[in-house]
């Protein structure tokens, strides 16, 4: 075995390879080939580092130096400079977007010095496509663990007394879950990987199975020892080709080696995984409609009880736990729950993984302990917000939460604080927004994702997500009425308190949410006809300012519409009714003649008692619904 010098760890995960990290990866092992440095130093493939948005991402060891948007151009200099010279190449460190200098050392930097990685420890360090790396670090001692020295019931006393919730979003105790499934008459029994993601913006599961399978694997052999399983199904979607890539090789490797399948460590135990792929239909997520999807049927939901536990899979007890919730098995094992419990809070134990996105510096996958609040996330590993604006909301939970606003930023994230205040942690998505964001339209855009991915079963989801997206289209396009504020908000809690699943139950909360800390904004759109956030386009108009159009014409021929108009040596004008909206103009316009502003409002009744829009967590403002002016010239 040679004695490496380096290790180099190059991201293969999909968030890099789609940046051209398999381009990277080839170009690292020809140039180290090409420069007689195959005994010195060892390329391996790693999962996801978290760190997306500056893939393609490589950490040279021992060192540690994080390199960032690397490409095939750069290996050269890479190899013949650190891995030859030993040293470093400044100019593809990653820079602290506050204080624009470059950080060396991979645990230096803020996204990453502010984690606590539990789930997330081996995506990144560790080759997936290899399972003596996952052994080398205590892989599978938890399974040998249980099943030598304990007993099933011991097995689901330690997982209750950590304290582990559901991480899928709903937050059941997963001990609690177990113990049912356990005590369920009827054989077989079954245990299910619930790996459908479907929230917009999340992949937390995917890059946990993309960067460390063998982890989930090794705790569905646990669960099904716990609650008396032989058959485990991973049901993961159909468009994360790699994590189902690495699945099955890692179910392969684990069969070889003896760690799936009969006598396991020795024993009478036998257990067998299975893959299953979802379509992407959204409601699958929900457990009975995911039961009902590998079953091969429609996948729609049905009420409960029973419960999945008690009557699952083909009428069997069955235990559904989701990705990030098993990989939290191998450690709790392996290190006590006391030492689980100790992290996070007295209700929410643990850490949690989520996917940071939106207006922030740093955008990619974070594992934090429970309990740590918003304003830490946002402004300490998010690195706060880009260009100076200022924040203005937080949506957590994906399509089925809520918004937080700039009063929240103290809150602690767990499940019940975030109940508390109309959110809710759904699987972990994370979606930041700053100044420049309209509140109604995201509320629009949420809802008609929820209103497509309706399996269309029971009546309040079907036509109540459908008539609350007809409302909030109104509403955006200058359109609403105050009749229509009142609709919304009844109707959002009949859906709420009638559907049959958790996807038509959770739907109307972006609505309520932004309907609570953002009402303003819903009335300036209804009363005073104007997006304040500039956003919704039949609220605005395009118009050139006389004084600084110098008549060149380039904004007439651009323009798709025809809506501009002008004479030589004459400054122009955009016909408003003909304007589509798309911005080219402005984009064109080499003098910066061309505004976006206000729409001149048509006659409409005033609001009642003329309009009071407060900004949220701040005082109330009086403004009048005709104090908008026309900037059409």
């Amino acid at each position: 075995m040679p004695h490496y010098r380096h290790h180099v760890l190059v991201c293969q995960g999909t968030g890099c390879l789609s940046s051209g990290s398999t381009g990277v990866l080839k170009s690292l092992e020809a140039e180290i080939k090409a420069q007689g440095l195959n005994d010195q130093v060892r390329v391996v493939k790693s999962g996801c580092f978290g760190f997306c948005m500056q893939g393609p991402v490589m950490i040279v060891y021992p060192e540690g130096v994080f390199y960032t948007k690397v490409h095939p151009a750069d290996v050269p200099e890479i190899v013949g400079k650190h891995l030859k010279g030993g040293q470093t190449v400044e100019r593809l460190l990653f820079r602290d977007p506050v204080t624009k200098q470059p950080v060396e050392e991979f645990g230096d930097i803020q996204f990453f010095k502010g984690q606590k990685r539990l789930v997330l420890q081996n995506c990144g360090s560790i080759n997936p496509e290899n399972i003596e790396e996952y052994i080398a670090k205590d892989g599978y001692f938890a399974l040998a663990k249980v099943l030598t020295h304990m007993t099933p019931e011991q097995v689901i006393d330690e997982v209750k007394k950590s304290g582990l919730r559901g991480r899928g979003g709903g937050g059941f105790p997963t001990g609690r879950k177990w113990e049912f499934a356990r005590k369920a008459l009827g054989e077989p029994k079954y245990v299910i990987c619930n790996a459908d993601e479907g929230d917009p913006g999340a992949f937390m599961d995917r890059s946990i199975l993309e960067g460390d399978p063998h982890a989930v694997l090794e705790a569905m052999c646990i669960a099904g020892y716990a609650v008396g399983a032989k058959q485990g199904y991973v049901y993961v979607r159909a468009e994360y080709p790699v994590a189902v890539k690495r699945l099955e090789i890692a179910i392969e490797q684990a069969r070889t080696k003896g760690l799936l399948g009969k006598k396991l460590f020795g024993t009478d135990f036998y257990f067998n995984i299975e893959i299953r792929l979802g379509a992407g239909a959204f409601v699958c997520g929900e457990e009975t409609s995911l039961i009902r999807s590998i079953q091969g049927l429609r996948g729609e939901p049905r009420p409960r009880p029973p419960f999945p536990a008690a009557e699952g899979l083909w009428g069997k007890p069955t235990l559904i736990n989701n990705v990030e919730t098993l990989a939290n098995i191998p450690h709790i094992i392996r290190n006590g729950s006391k030492a689980f419990a100790a992290i996070g809070t007295e209700r929410s134990k643990g850490t949690k993984v989520f996917a940071l996105a939106g207006k922030i510096h740093n955008t990619g996958l974070i594992e934090v302990p429970m309990g740590t609040t918003l304003r830490e996330v946002i402004f300490n590993l998010g690195g706060g917000i880009p260009e100076g604006k200022k924040f203005k909301a937080a949506q957590t939970g994906g399509p089925s939460g809520g918004c937080l606003t700039e009063e929240h930023l103290d809150i602690s994230l767990e499940y019940d604080t975030l109940l508390e205040v109309g959110s809710m942690m759904g699987s972990g998505g994370l979606i930041v927004m700053d100044e420049d964001s309209c509140m109604v339209d995201v509320a629009r855009f949420y809802l008609e994702f929820t209103r497509d991915e309706s399996c269309g079963k029971c009546t309040p989801c079907r036509i109540g997500t459908k008539r609350m997206l007809e409302i909030l289209t109104r509403i955006t396009e200058g359109k609403g009425t105050d009749k229509d504020l009142t609709d919304l908000e009844e109707l959002a809690q009949v859906v709420k308190e009638d559907s049959l699943c958790g996807l038509g139950v959770s739907a109307p909360n972006p609505v309520l949410s932004t309907l609570r800390y953002f009402r303003h904004e819903y009335e300036a759109h209804i009363f005073a006809k104007h997006c304040p956030a500039g956003v919704c386009k039949e609220l605005q108009a395009y118009a050139i300012d006389p004084e600084m159009c110098k008549a060149c014409g380039i904004c007439r021929r651009e323009c798709p519409s025809q809506a501009i108009k002008g004479a030589p040596k004459e400054p122009h004008v955009i016909e408003t009714e003909k304007c589509s909206q798309c911005g080219l103009c402005l984009s064109k316009c080499p003098f910066k003649a061309i505004k976006r502003g206000p729409r001149t409002r048509p006659t409409a009744p005033a609001a009642p008692d003329a309009l009071i829009a407060g900004r949220a967590g701040g005082s109330p403002e009086r403004i009048h619904p005709d104090s908008n002016q026309s900037i059409v010239h």
